[in-house]
Parts: structure tokens; C-alpha cells; sequence
């Protein structure tokens, strides 16, 4: 008989893997973390966050290879290992990307999921185990009401959103039809200082590191878009609490607080020791330093608007209501985007090279 739960996560080397990992081995999970197989070594997350860990990662975690997109892959892994929970953050996560690969993203993020229900259910494992779908804020697109809570209306305007309203809808479909416990957690934004060198947050906080050695600017897209932003490290435990509920049900997750781009911007500049002043309007805007103990970066542009990097669909507003989530999972965010912020600009003072993508 097993003494300790066994967890599969699918995607363990992204951001939201590597803290799920480090969480479920602190509650003495055995955890099955998968990779895909590259040319190149992609476990720097799991080896950052883990590096605190060493006793626990020799003794309950196992490295494996597997893949949402080959569906073989996935059926051998769960027979396998025959895990309690599984949770499925494997995804192509980026927005902007799915428009340029629309195929591939609905590969990963739309029929990835699938692939995993249908070997649970083909396995006879519905009884067994407990699932969880990573889904996103991007499913309320342009948004109709805000905040937006459980029972918001989806408005979806990219690939991406469009492919994890397909997965999204999956989890209902097979929770109803086959008695599976199966459930997604809405995620808004959430941020860390393992956060990819391609999304908003990182681009700014690396941005601005760097302009203040070679004074190169910061390009950026729609400095007026207001997100809800909250920090990885919490949410992962709101995955988890999911999957220790009697029954399954999905659950908003976020802070309930807006901070646009720009005022983000202005907090990890504030945070470097630099301020900037706004001039110009609208893809003429800049963001000129203002101050500097570095007199030489004084009235230099540290940030400029490039239209490369609008959406050509733009989701405006994103604002999480996560009172189901606080009422009954008792879940609180304990990191505010003061502290992301302070969080991430530490970090990449102390880990400059340290690269994730």
C-alpha cells in the first residue's frame, strides 16, 4: 500500500510546474515531473526552485519524459505510475505567439488535454485519479462585466484563448459524462522571478537592468493594458487545495487588484532606483529617465511604444473576482505586486545570465 500520494505534473519545468513541484514535495507527495525531450537541457526553473530541497528531491521526485502531443507518451506515464493527481500545465503560453502558430498551440493546449482525459478514462482510471487543467484569464477576452468571476460569459480573441476554451469546456464534458474529478483553475496573470524572458513582466524588469548598462530602450506594446497580476508561488497552492475538495469544480484565481503596463513599468523602475517621465501619446510615447544615480542615463529613453508588439486583438482589461475561491477553499494571495516586483528585480541582480524562455 502506497504511504504517499503521487502526483503527475505535465509541464513541470514551466513556471507554474517548477513551484507546484517544490509545494507538493514540502506535503510529501511523490511527485512524477515531466519534460519534453530537447536537444538542450530546459530544467533551470526545477533546479532553481528545488535547489533548497535536495533531500526531498532524491527521495520523492522523478524527472520523466512526455509529451501532450504524442498521446502514447501519455497513456504508458499514468499506467506507469498510477498517480492520485494529475495536474496538466503543459502549454504553449504565449498570446502573441499563437498567432503565429495557430496549429501548433491548439496541438498543445486544446488537444493535449484531451490526450489526457481520454487515457485516463481508457486506462479505467476515472475512479483514481483527480485532474487538474491550468486555464487562463485570456478566456474572458474582451471582457463584458467586471471583475470577472465563474460565472463571466467567455469572449475569446486569440488562438491561444480559443484553445483553452476547447480544453476548458473538456473538463466539464468529461466530469459530466464520465464521473471524472476533473476541474480548471481560471488563472489571471501571474508572475515570478522564474517568469519567461518573453512575457510582459520579465521583458520589463530585463529591459530595465540592461538600460541602465547600455542605455538601450525598452520596447514595448499597449502600455495601457490593465491586468490583474499575483504571484506564482501562490496560486500553486490554490491548484492543489482544488484537487482536495469532495467535488470538482472550477475556480477563478487572482487578487482581485488592477495594475496596468505602465504603472508596472513605473514600480520596477522606481524599484532600480530610477524614475521616468511620459511623453508623447499614444505609439509616440516615451518613457524618459528623470532620475538616476547615474547621471549619464538622465534624459535618455528607457521605454518606447512599438506597434510590433500590439495584438491584433488587444484584451484591454482583466480583473479577477475570486470570492468562490476565498469562500471555499479558504485561499488568500499573499504576495502583492509590490513584492513581485521586488521579487524579480532581486533576482536578476543576483542571477543575470540565468536565462528561461
Amino acid at each position: 500500500m502506497k504511504d504517499k500520494k503521487v502526483a503527475l505534473i505535465i509541464g513541470s519545468t514551466g513556471q507554474d510546474g517548477a513551484y507546484l513541484t517544490s509545494h507538493l514535495l514540502k506535503l510529501d507527495y511523490k511527485v512524477v515531473a515531466t519534460r519534453r525531450r530537447t536537444s538542450m537541457l530546459n530544467t533551470q526553473r526545477l533546479d532553481w526552485i528545488l535547489s533548497d530541497l535536495k533531500s526531498e528531491k532524491e527521495k520523492n521526485l522523478s524527472v520523466e519524459y512526455a509529451d501532450v502531443t504524442d498521446t502514447l507518451s501519455i497513456t504508458k506515464i499514468l499506467d506507469k505510475f498510477l498517480p492520485d493527481e494529475v495536474y496538466n500545465l503543459s502549454a504553449q503560453s504565449h498570446v502573441a505567439v499563437s498567432f503565429e502558430q495557430p496549429e501548433y498551440t491548439a496541438n498543445v493546449n486544446a488537444l493535449g488535454p484531451l490526450r489526457i482525459l481520454e487515457a485516463i478514462r481508457m486506462l479505467g482510471l476515472r475512479k483514481k485519479i483527480k485532474f487538474y487543467q491550468a486555464s487562463t484569464s485570456e478566456l474572458f477576452g474582451n471582457v463584458l462585466s467586471w471583475p470577472q468571476s465563474e460565472e463571466t460569459p467567455f469572449n475569446v480573441v486569440s488562438p491561444y484563448a480559443a484553445a483553452k476554451q476547447f480544453a476548458h469546456n473538456l473538463v466539464k464534458i468529461y466530469r459530466e459524462a464520465y464521473d471524472i474529478f476533473a476541474c480548471s483553475g481560471i488563472l489571471f496573470n501571474h508572475e515570478s522571478p522564474i517568469r519567461g524572458s518573453n512575457f510582459v513582466t520579465k521583458k520589463i524588469v530585463r529591459g530595465i537592468f540592461e538600460f541602465q548598462k547600455s542605455q538601450t530602450s525598452v520596447q514595448l506594446g499597449n502600455l495601457d493594458a490593465i491586468r490583474d497580476w499575483g504571484h506564482a508561488r501562490d496560486y500553486v497552492q490554490m491548484q492543489h487545495l482544488m484537487l482536495q475538495q469532495k467535488q470538482p469544480r472550477d475556480f477563478v484565481i487572482g487578487t482581485g487588484k488592477e495594475t496596468t503596463v505602465r504603472e508596472f513599468v513605473e514600480l520596477v523602475s522606481h524599484r532600480m532606483g530610477l524614475e521616468l517621465e511620459w511623453q508623447g501619446r499614444g505609439v509616440k510615447e516615451v518613457g524618459v529617465c528623470s532620475k538616476a544615480d547615474n547621471k549619464n542615463l538622465i534624459g535618455k529613453i528607457m521605454v518606447k511604444v512599438d506597434q510590433q508588439y500590439f495584438r491584433p486583438l488587444e484584451v484591454e482589461r482583466l480583473l479577477a473576482d475570486a470570492s468562490l475561491a476565498r469562500s471555499k477553499l479558504n485561499w488568500m494571495p499573499e504576495t502583492n505586486i509590490t513584492q513581485i516586483v521586488d521579487e524579480m528585480v532581486r533576482f536578476e541582480f543576483k542571477k543575470p545570465n540565468f536565462d528561461v524562455i
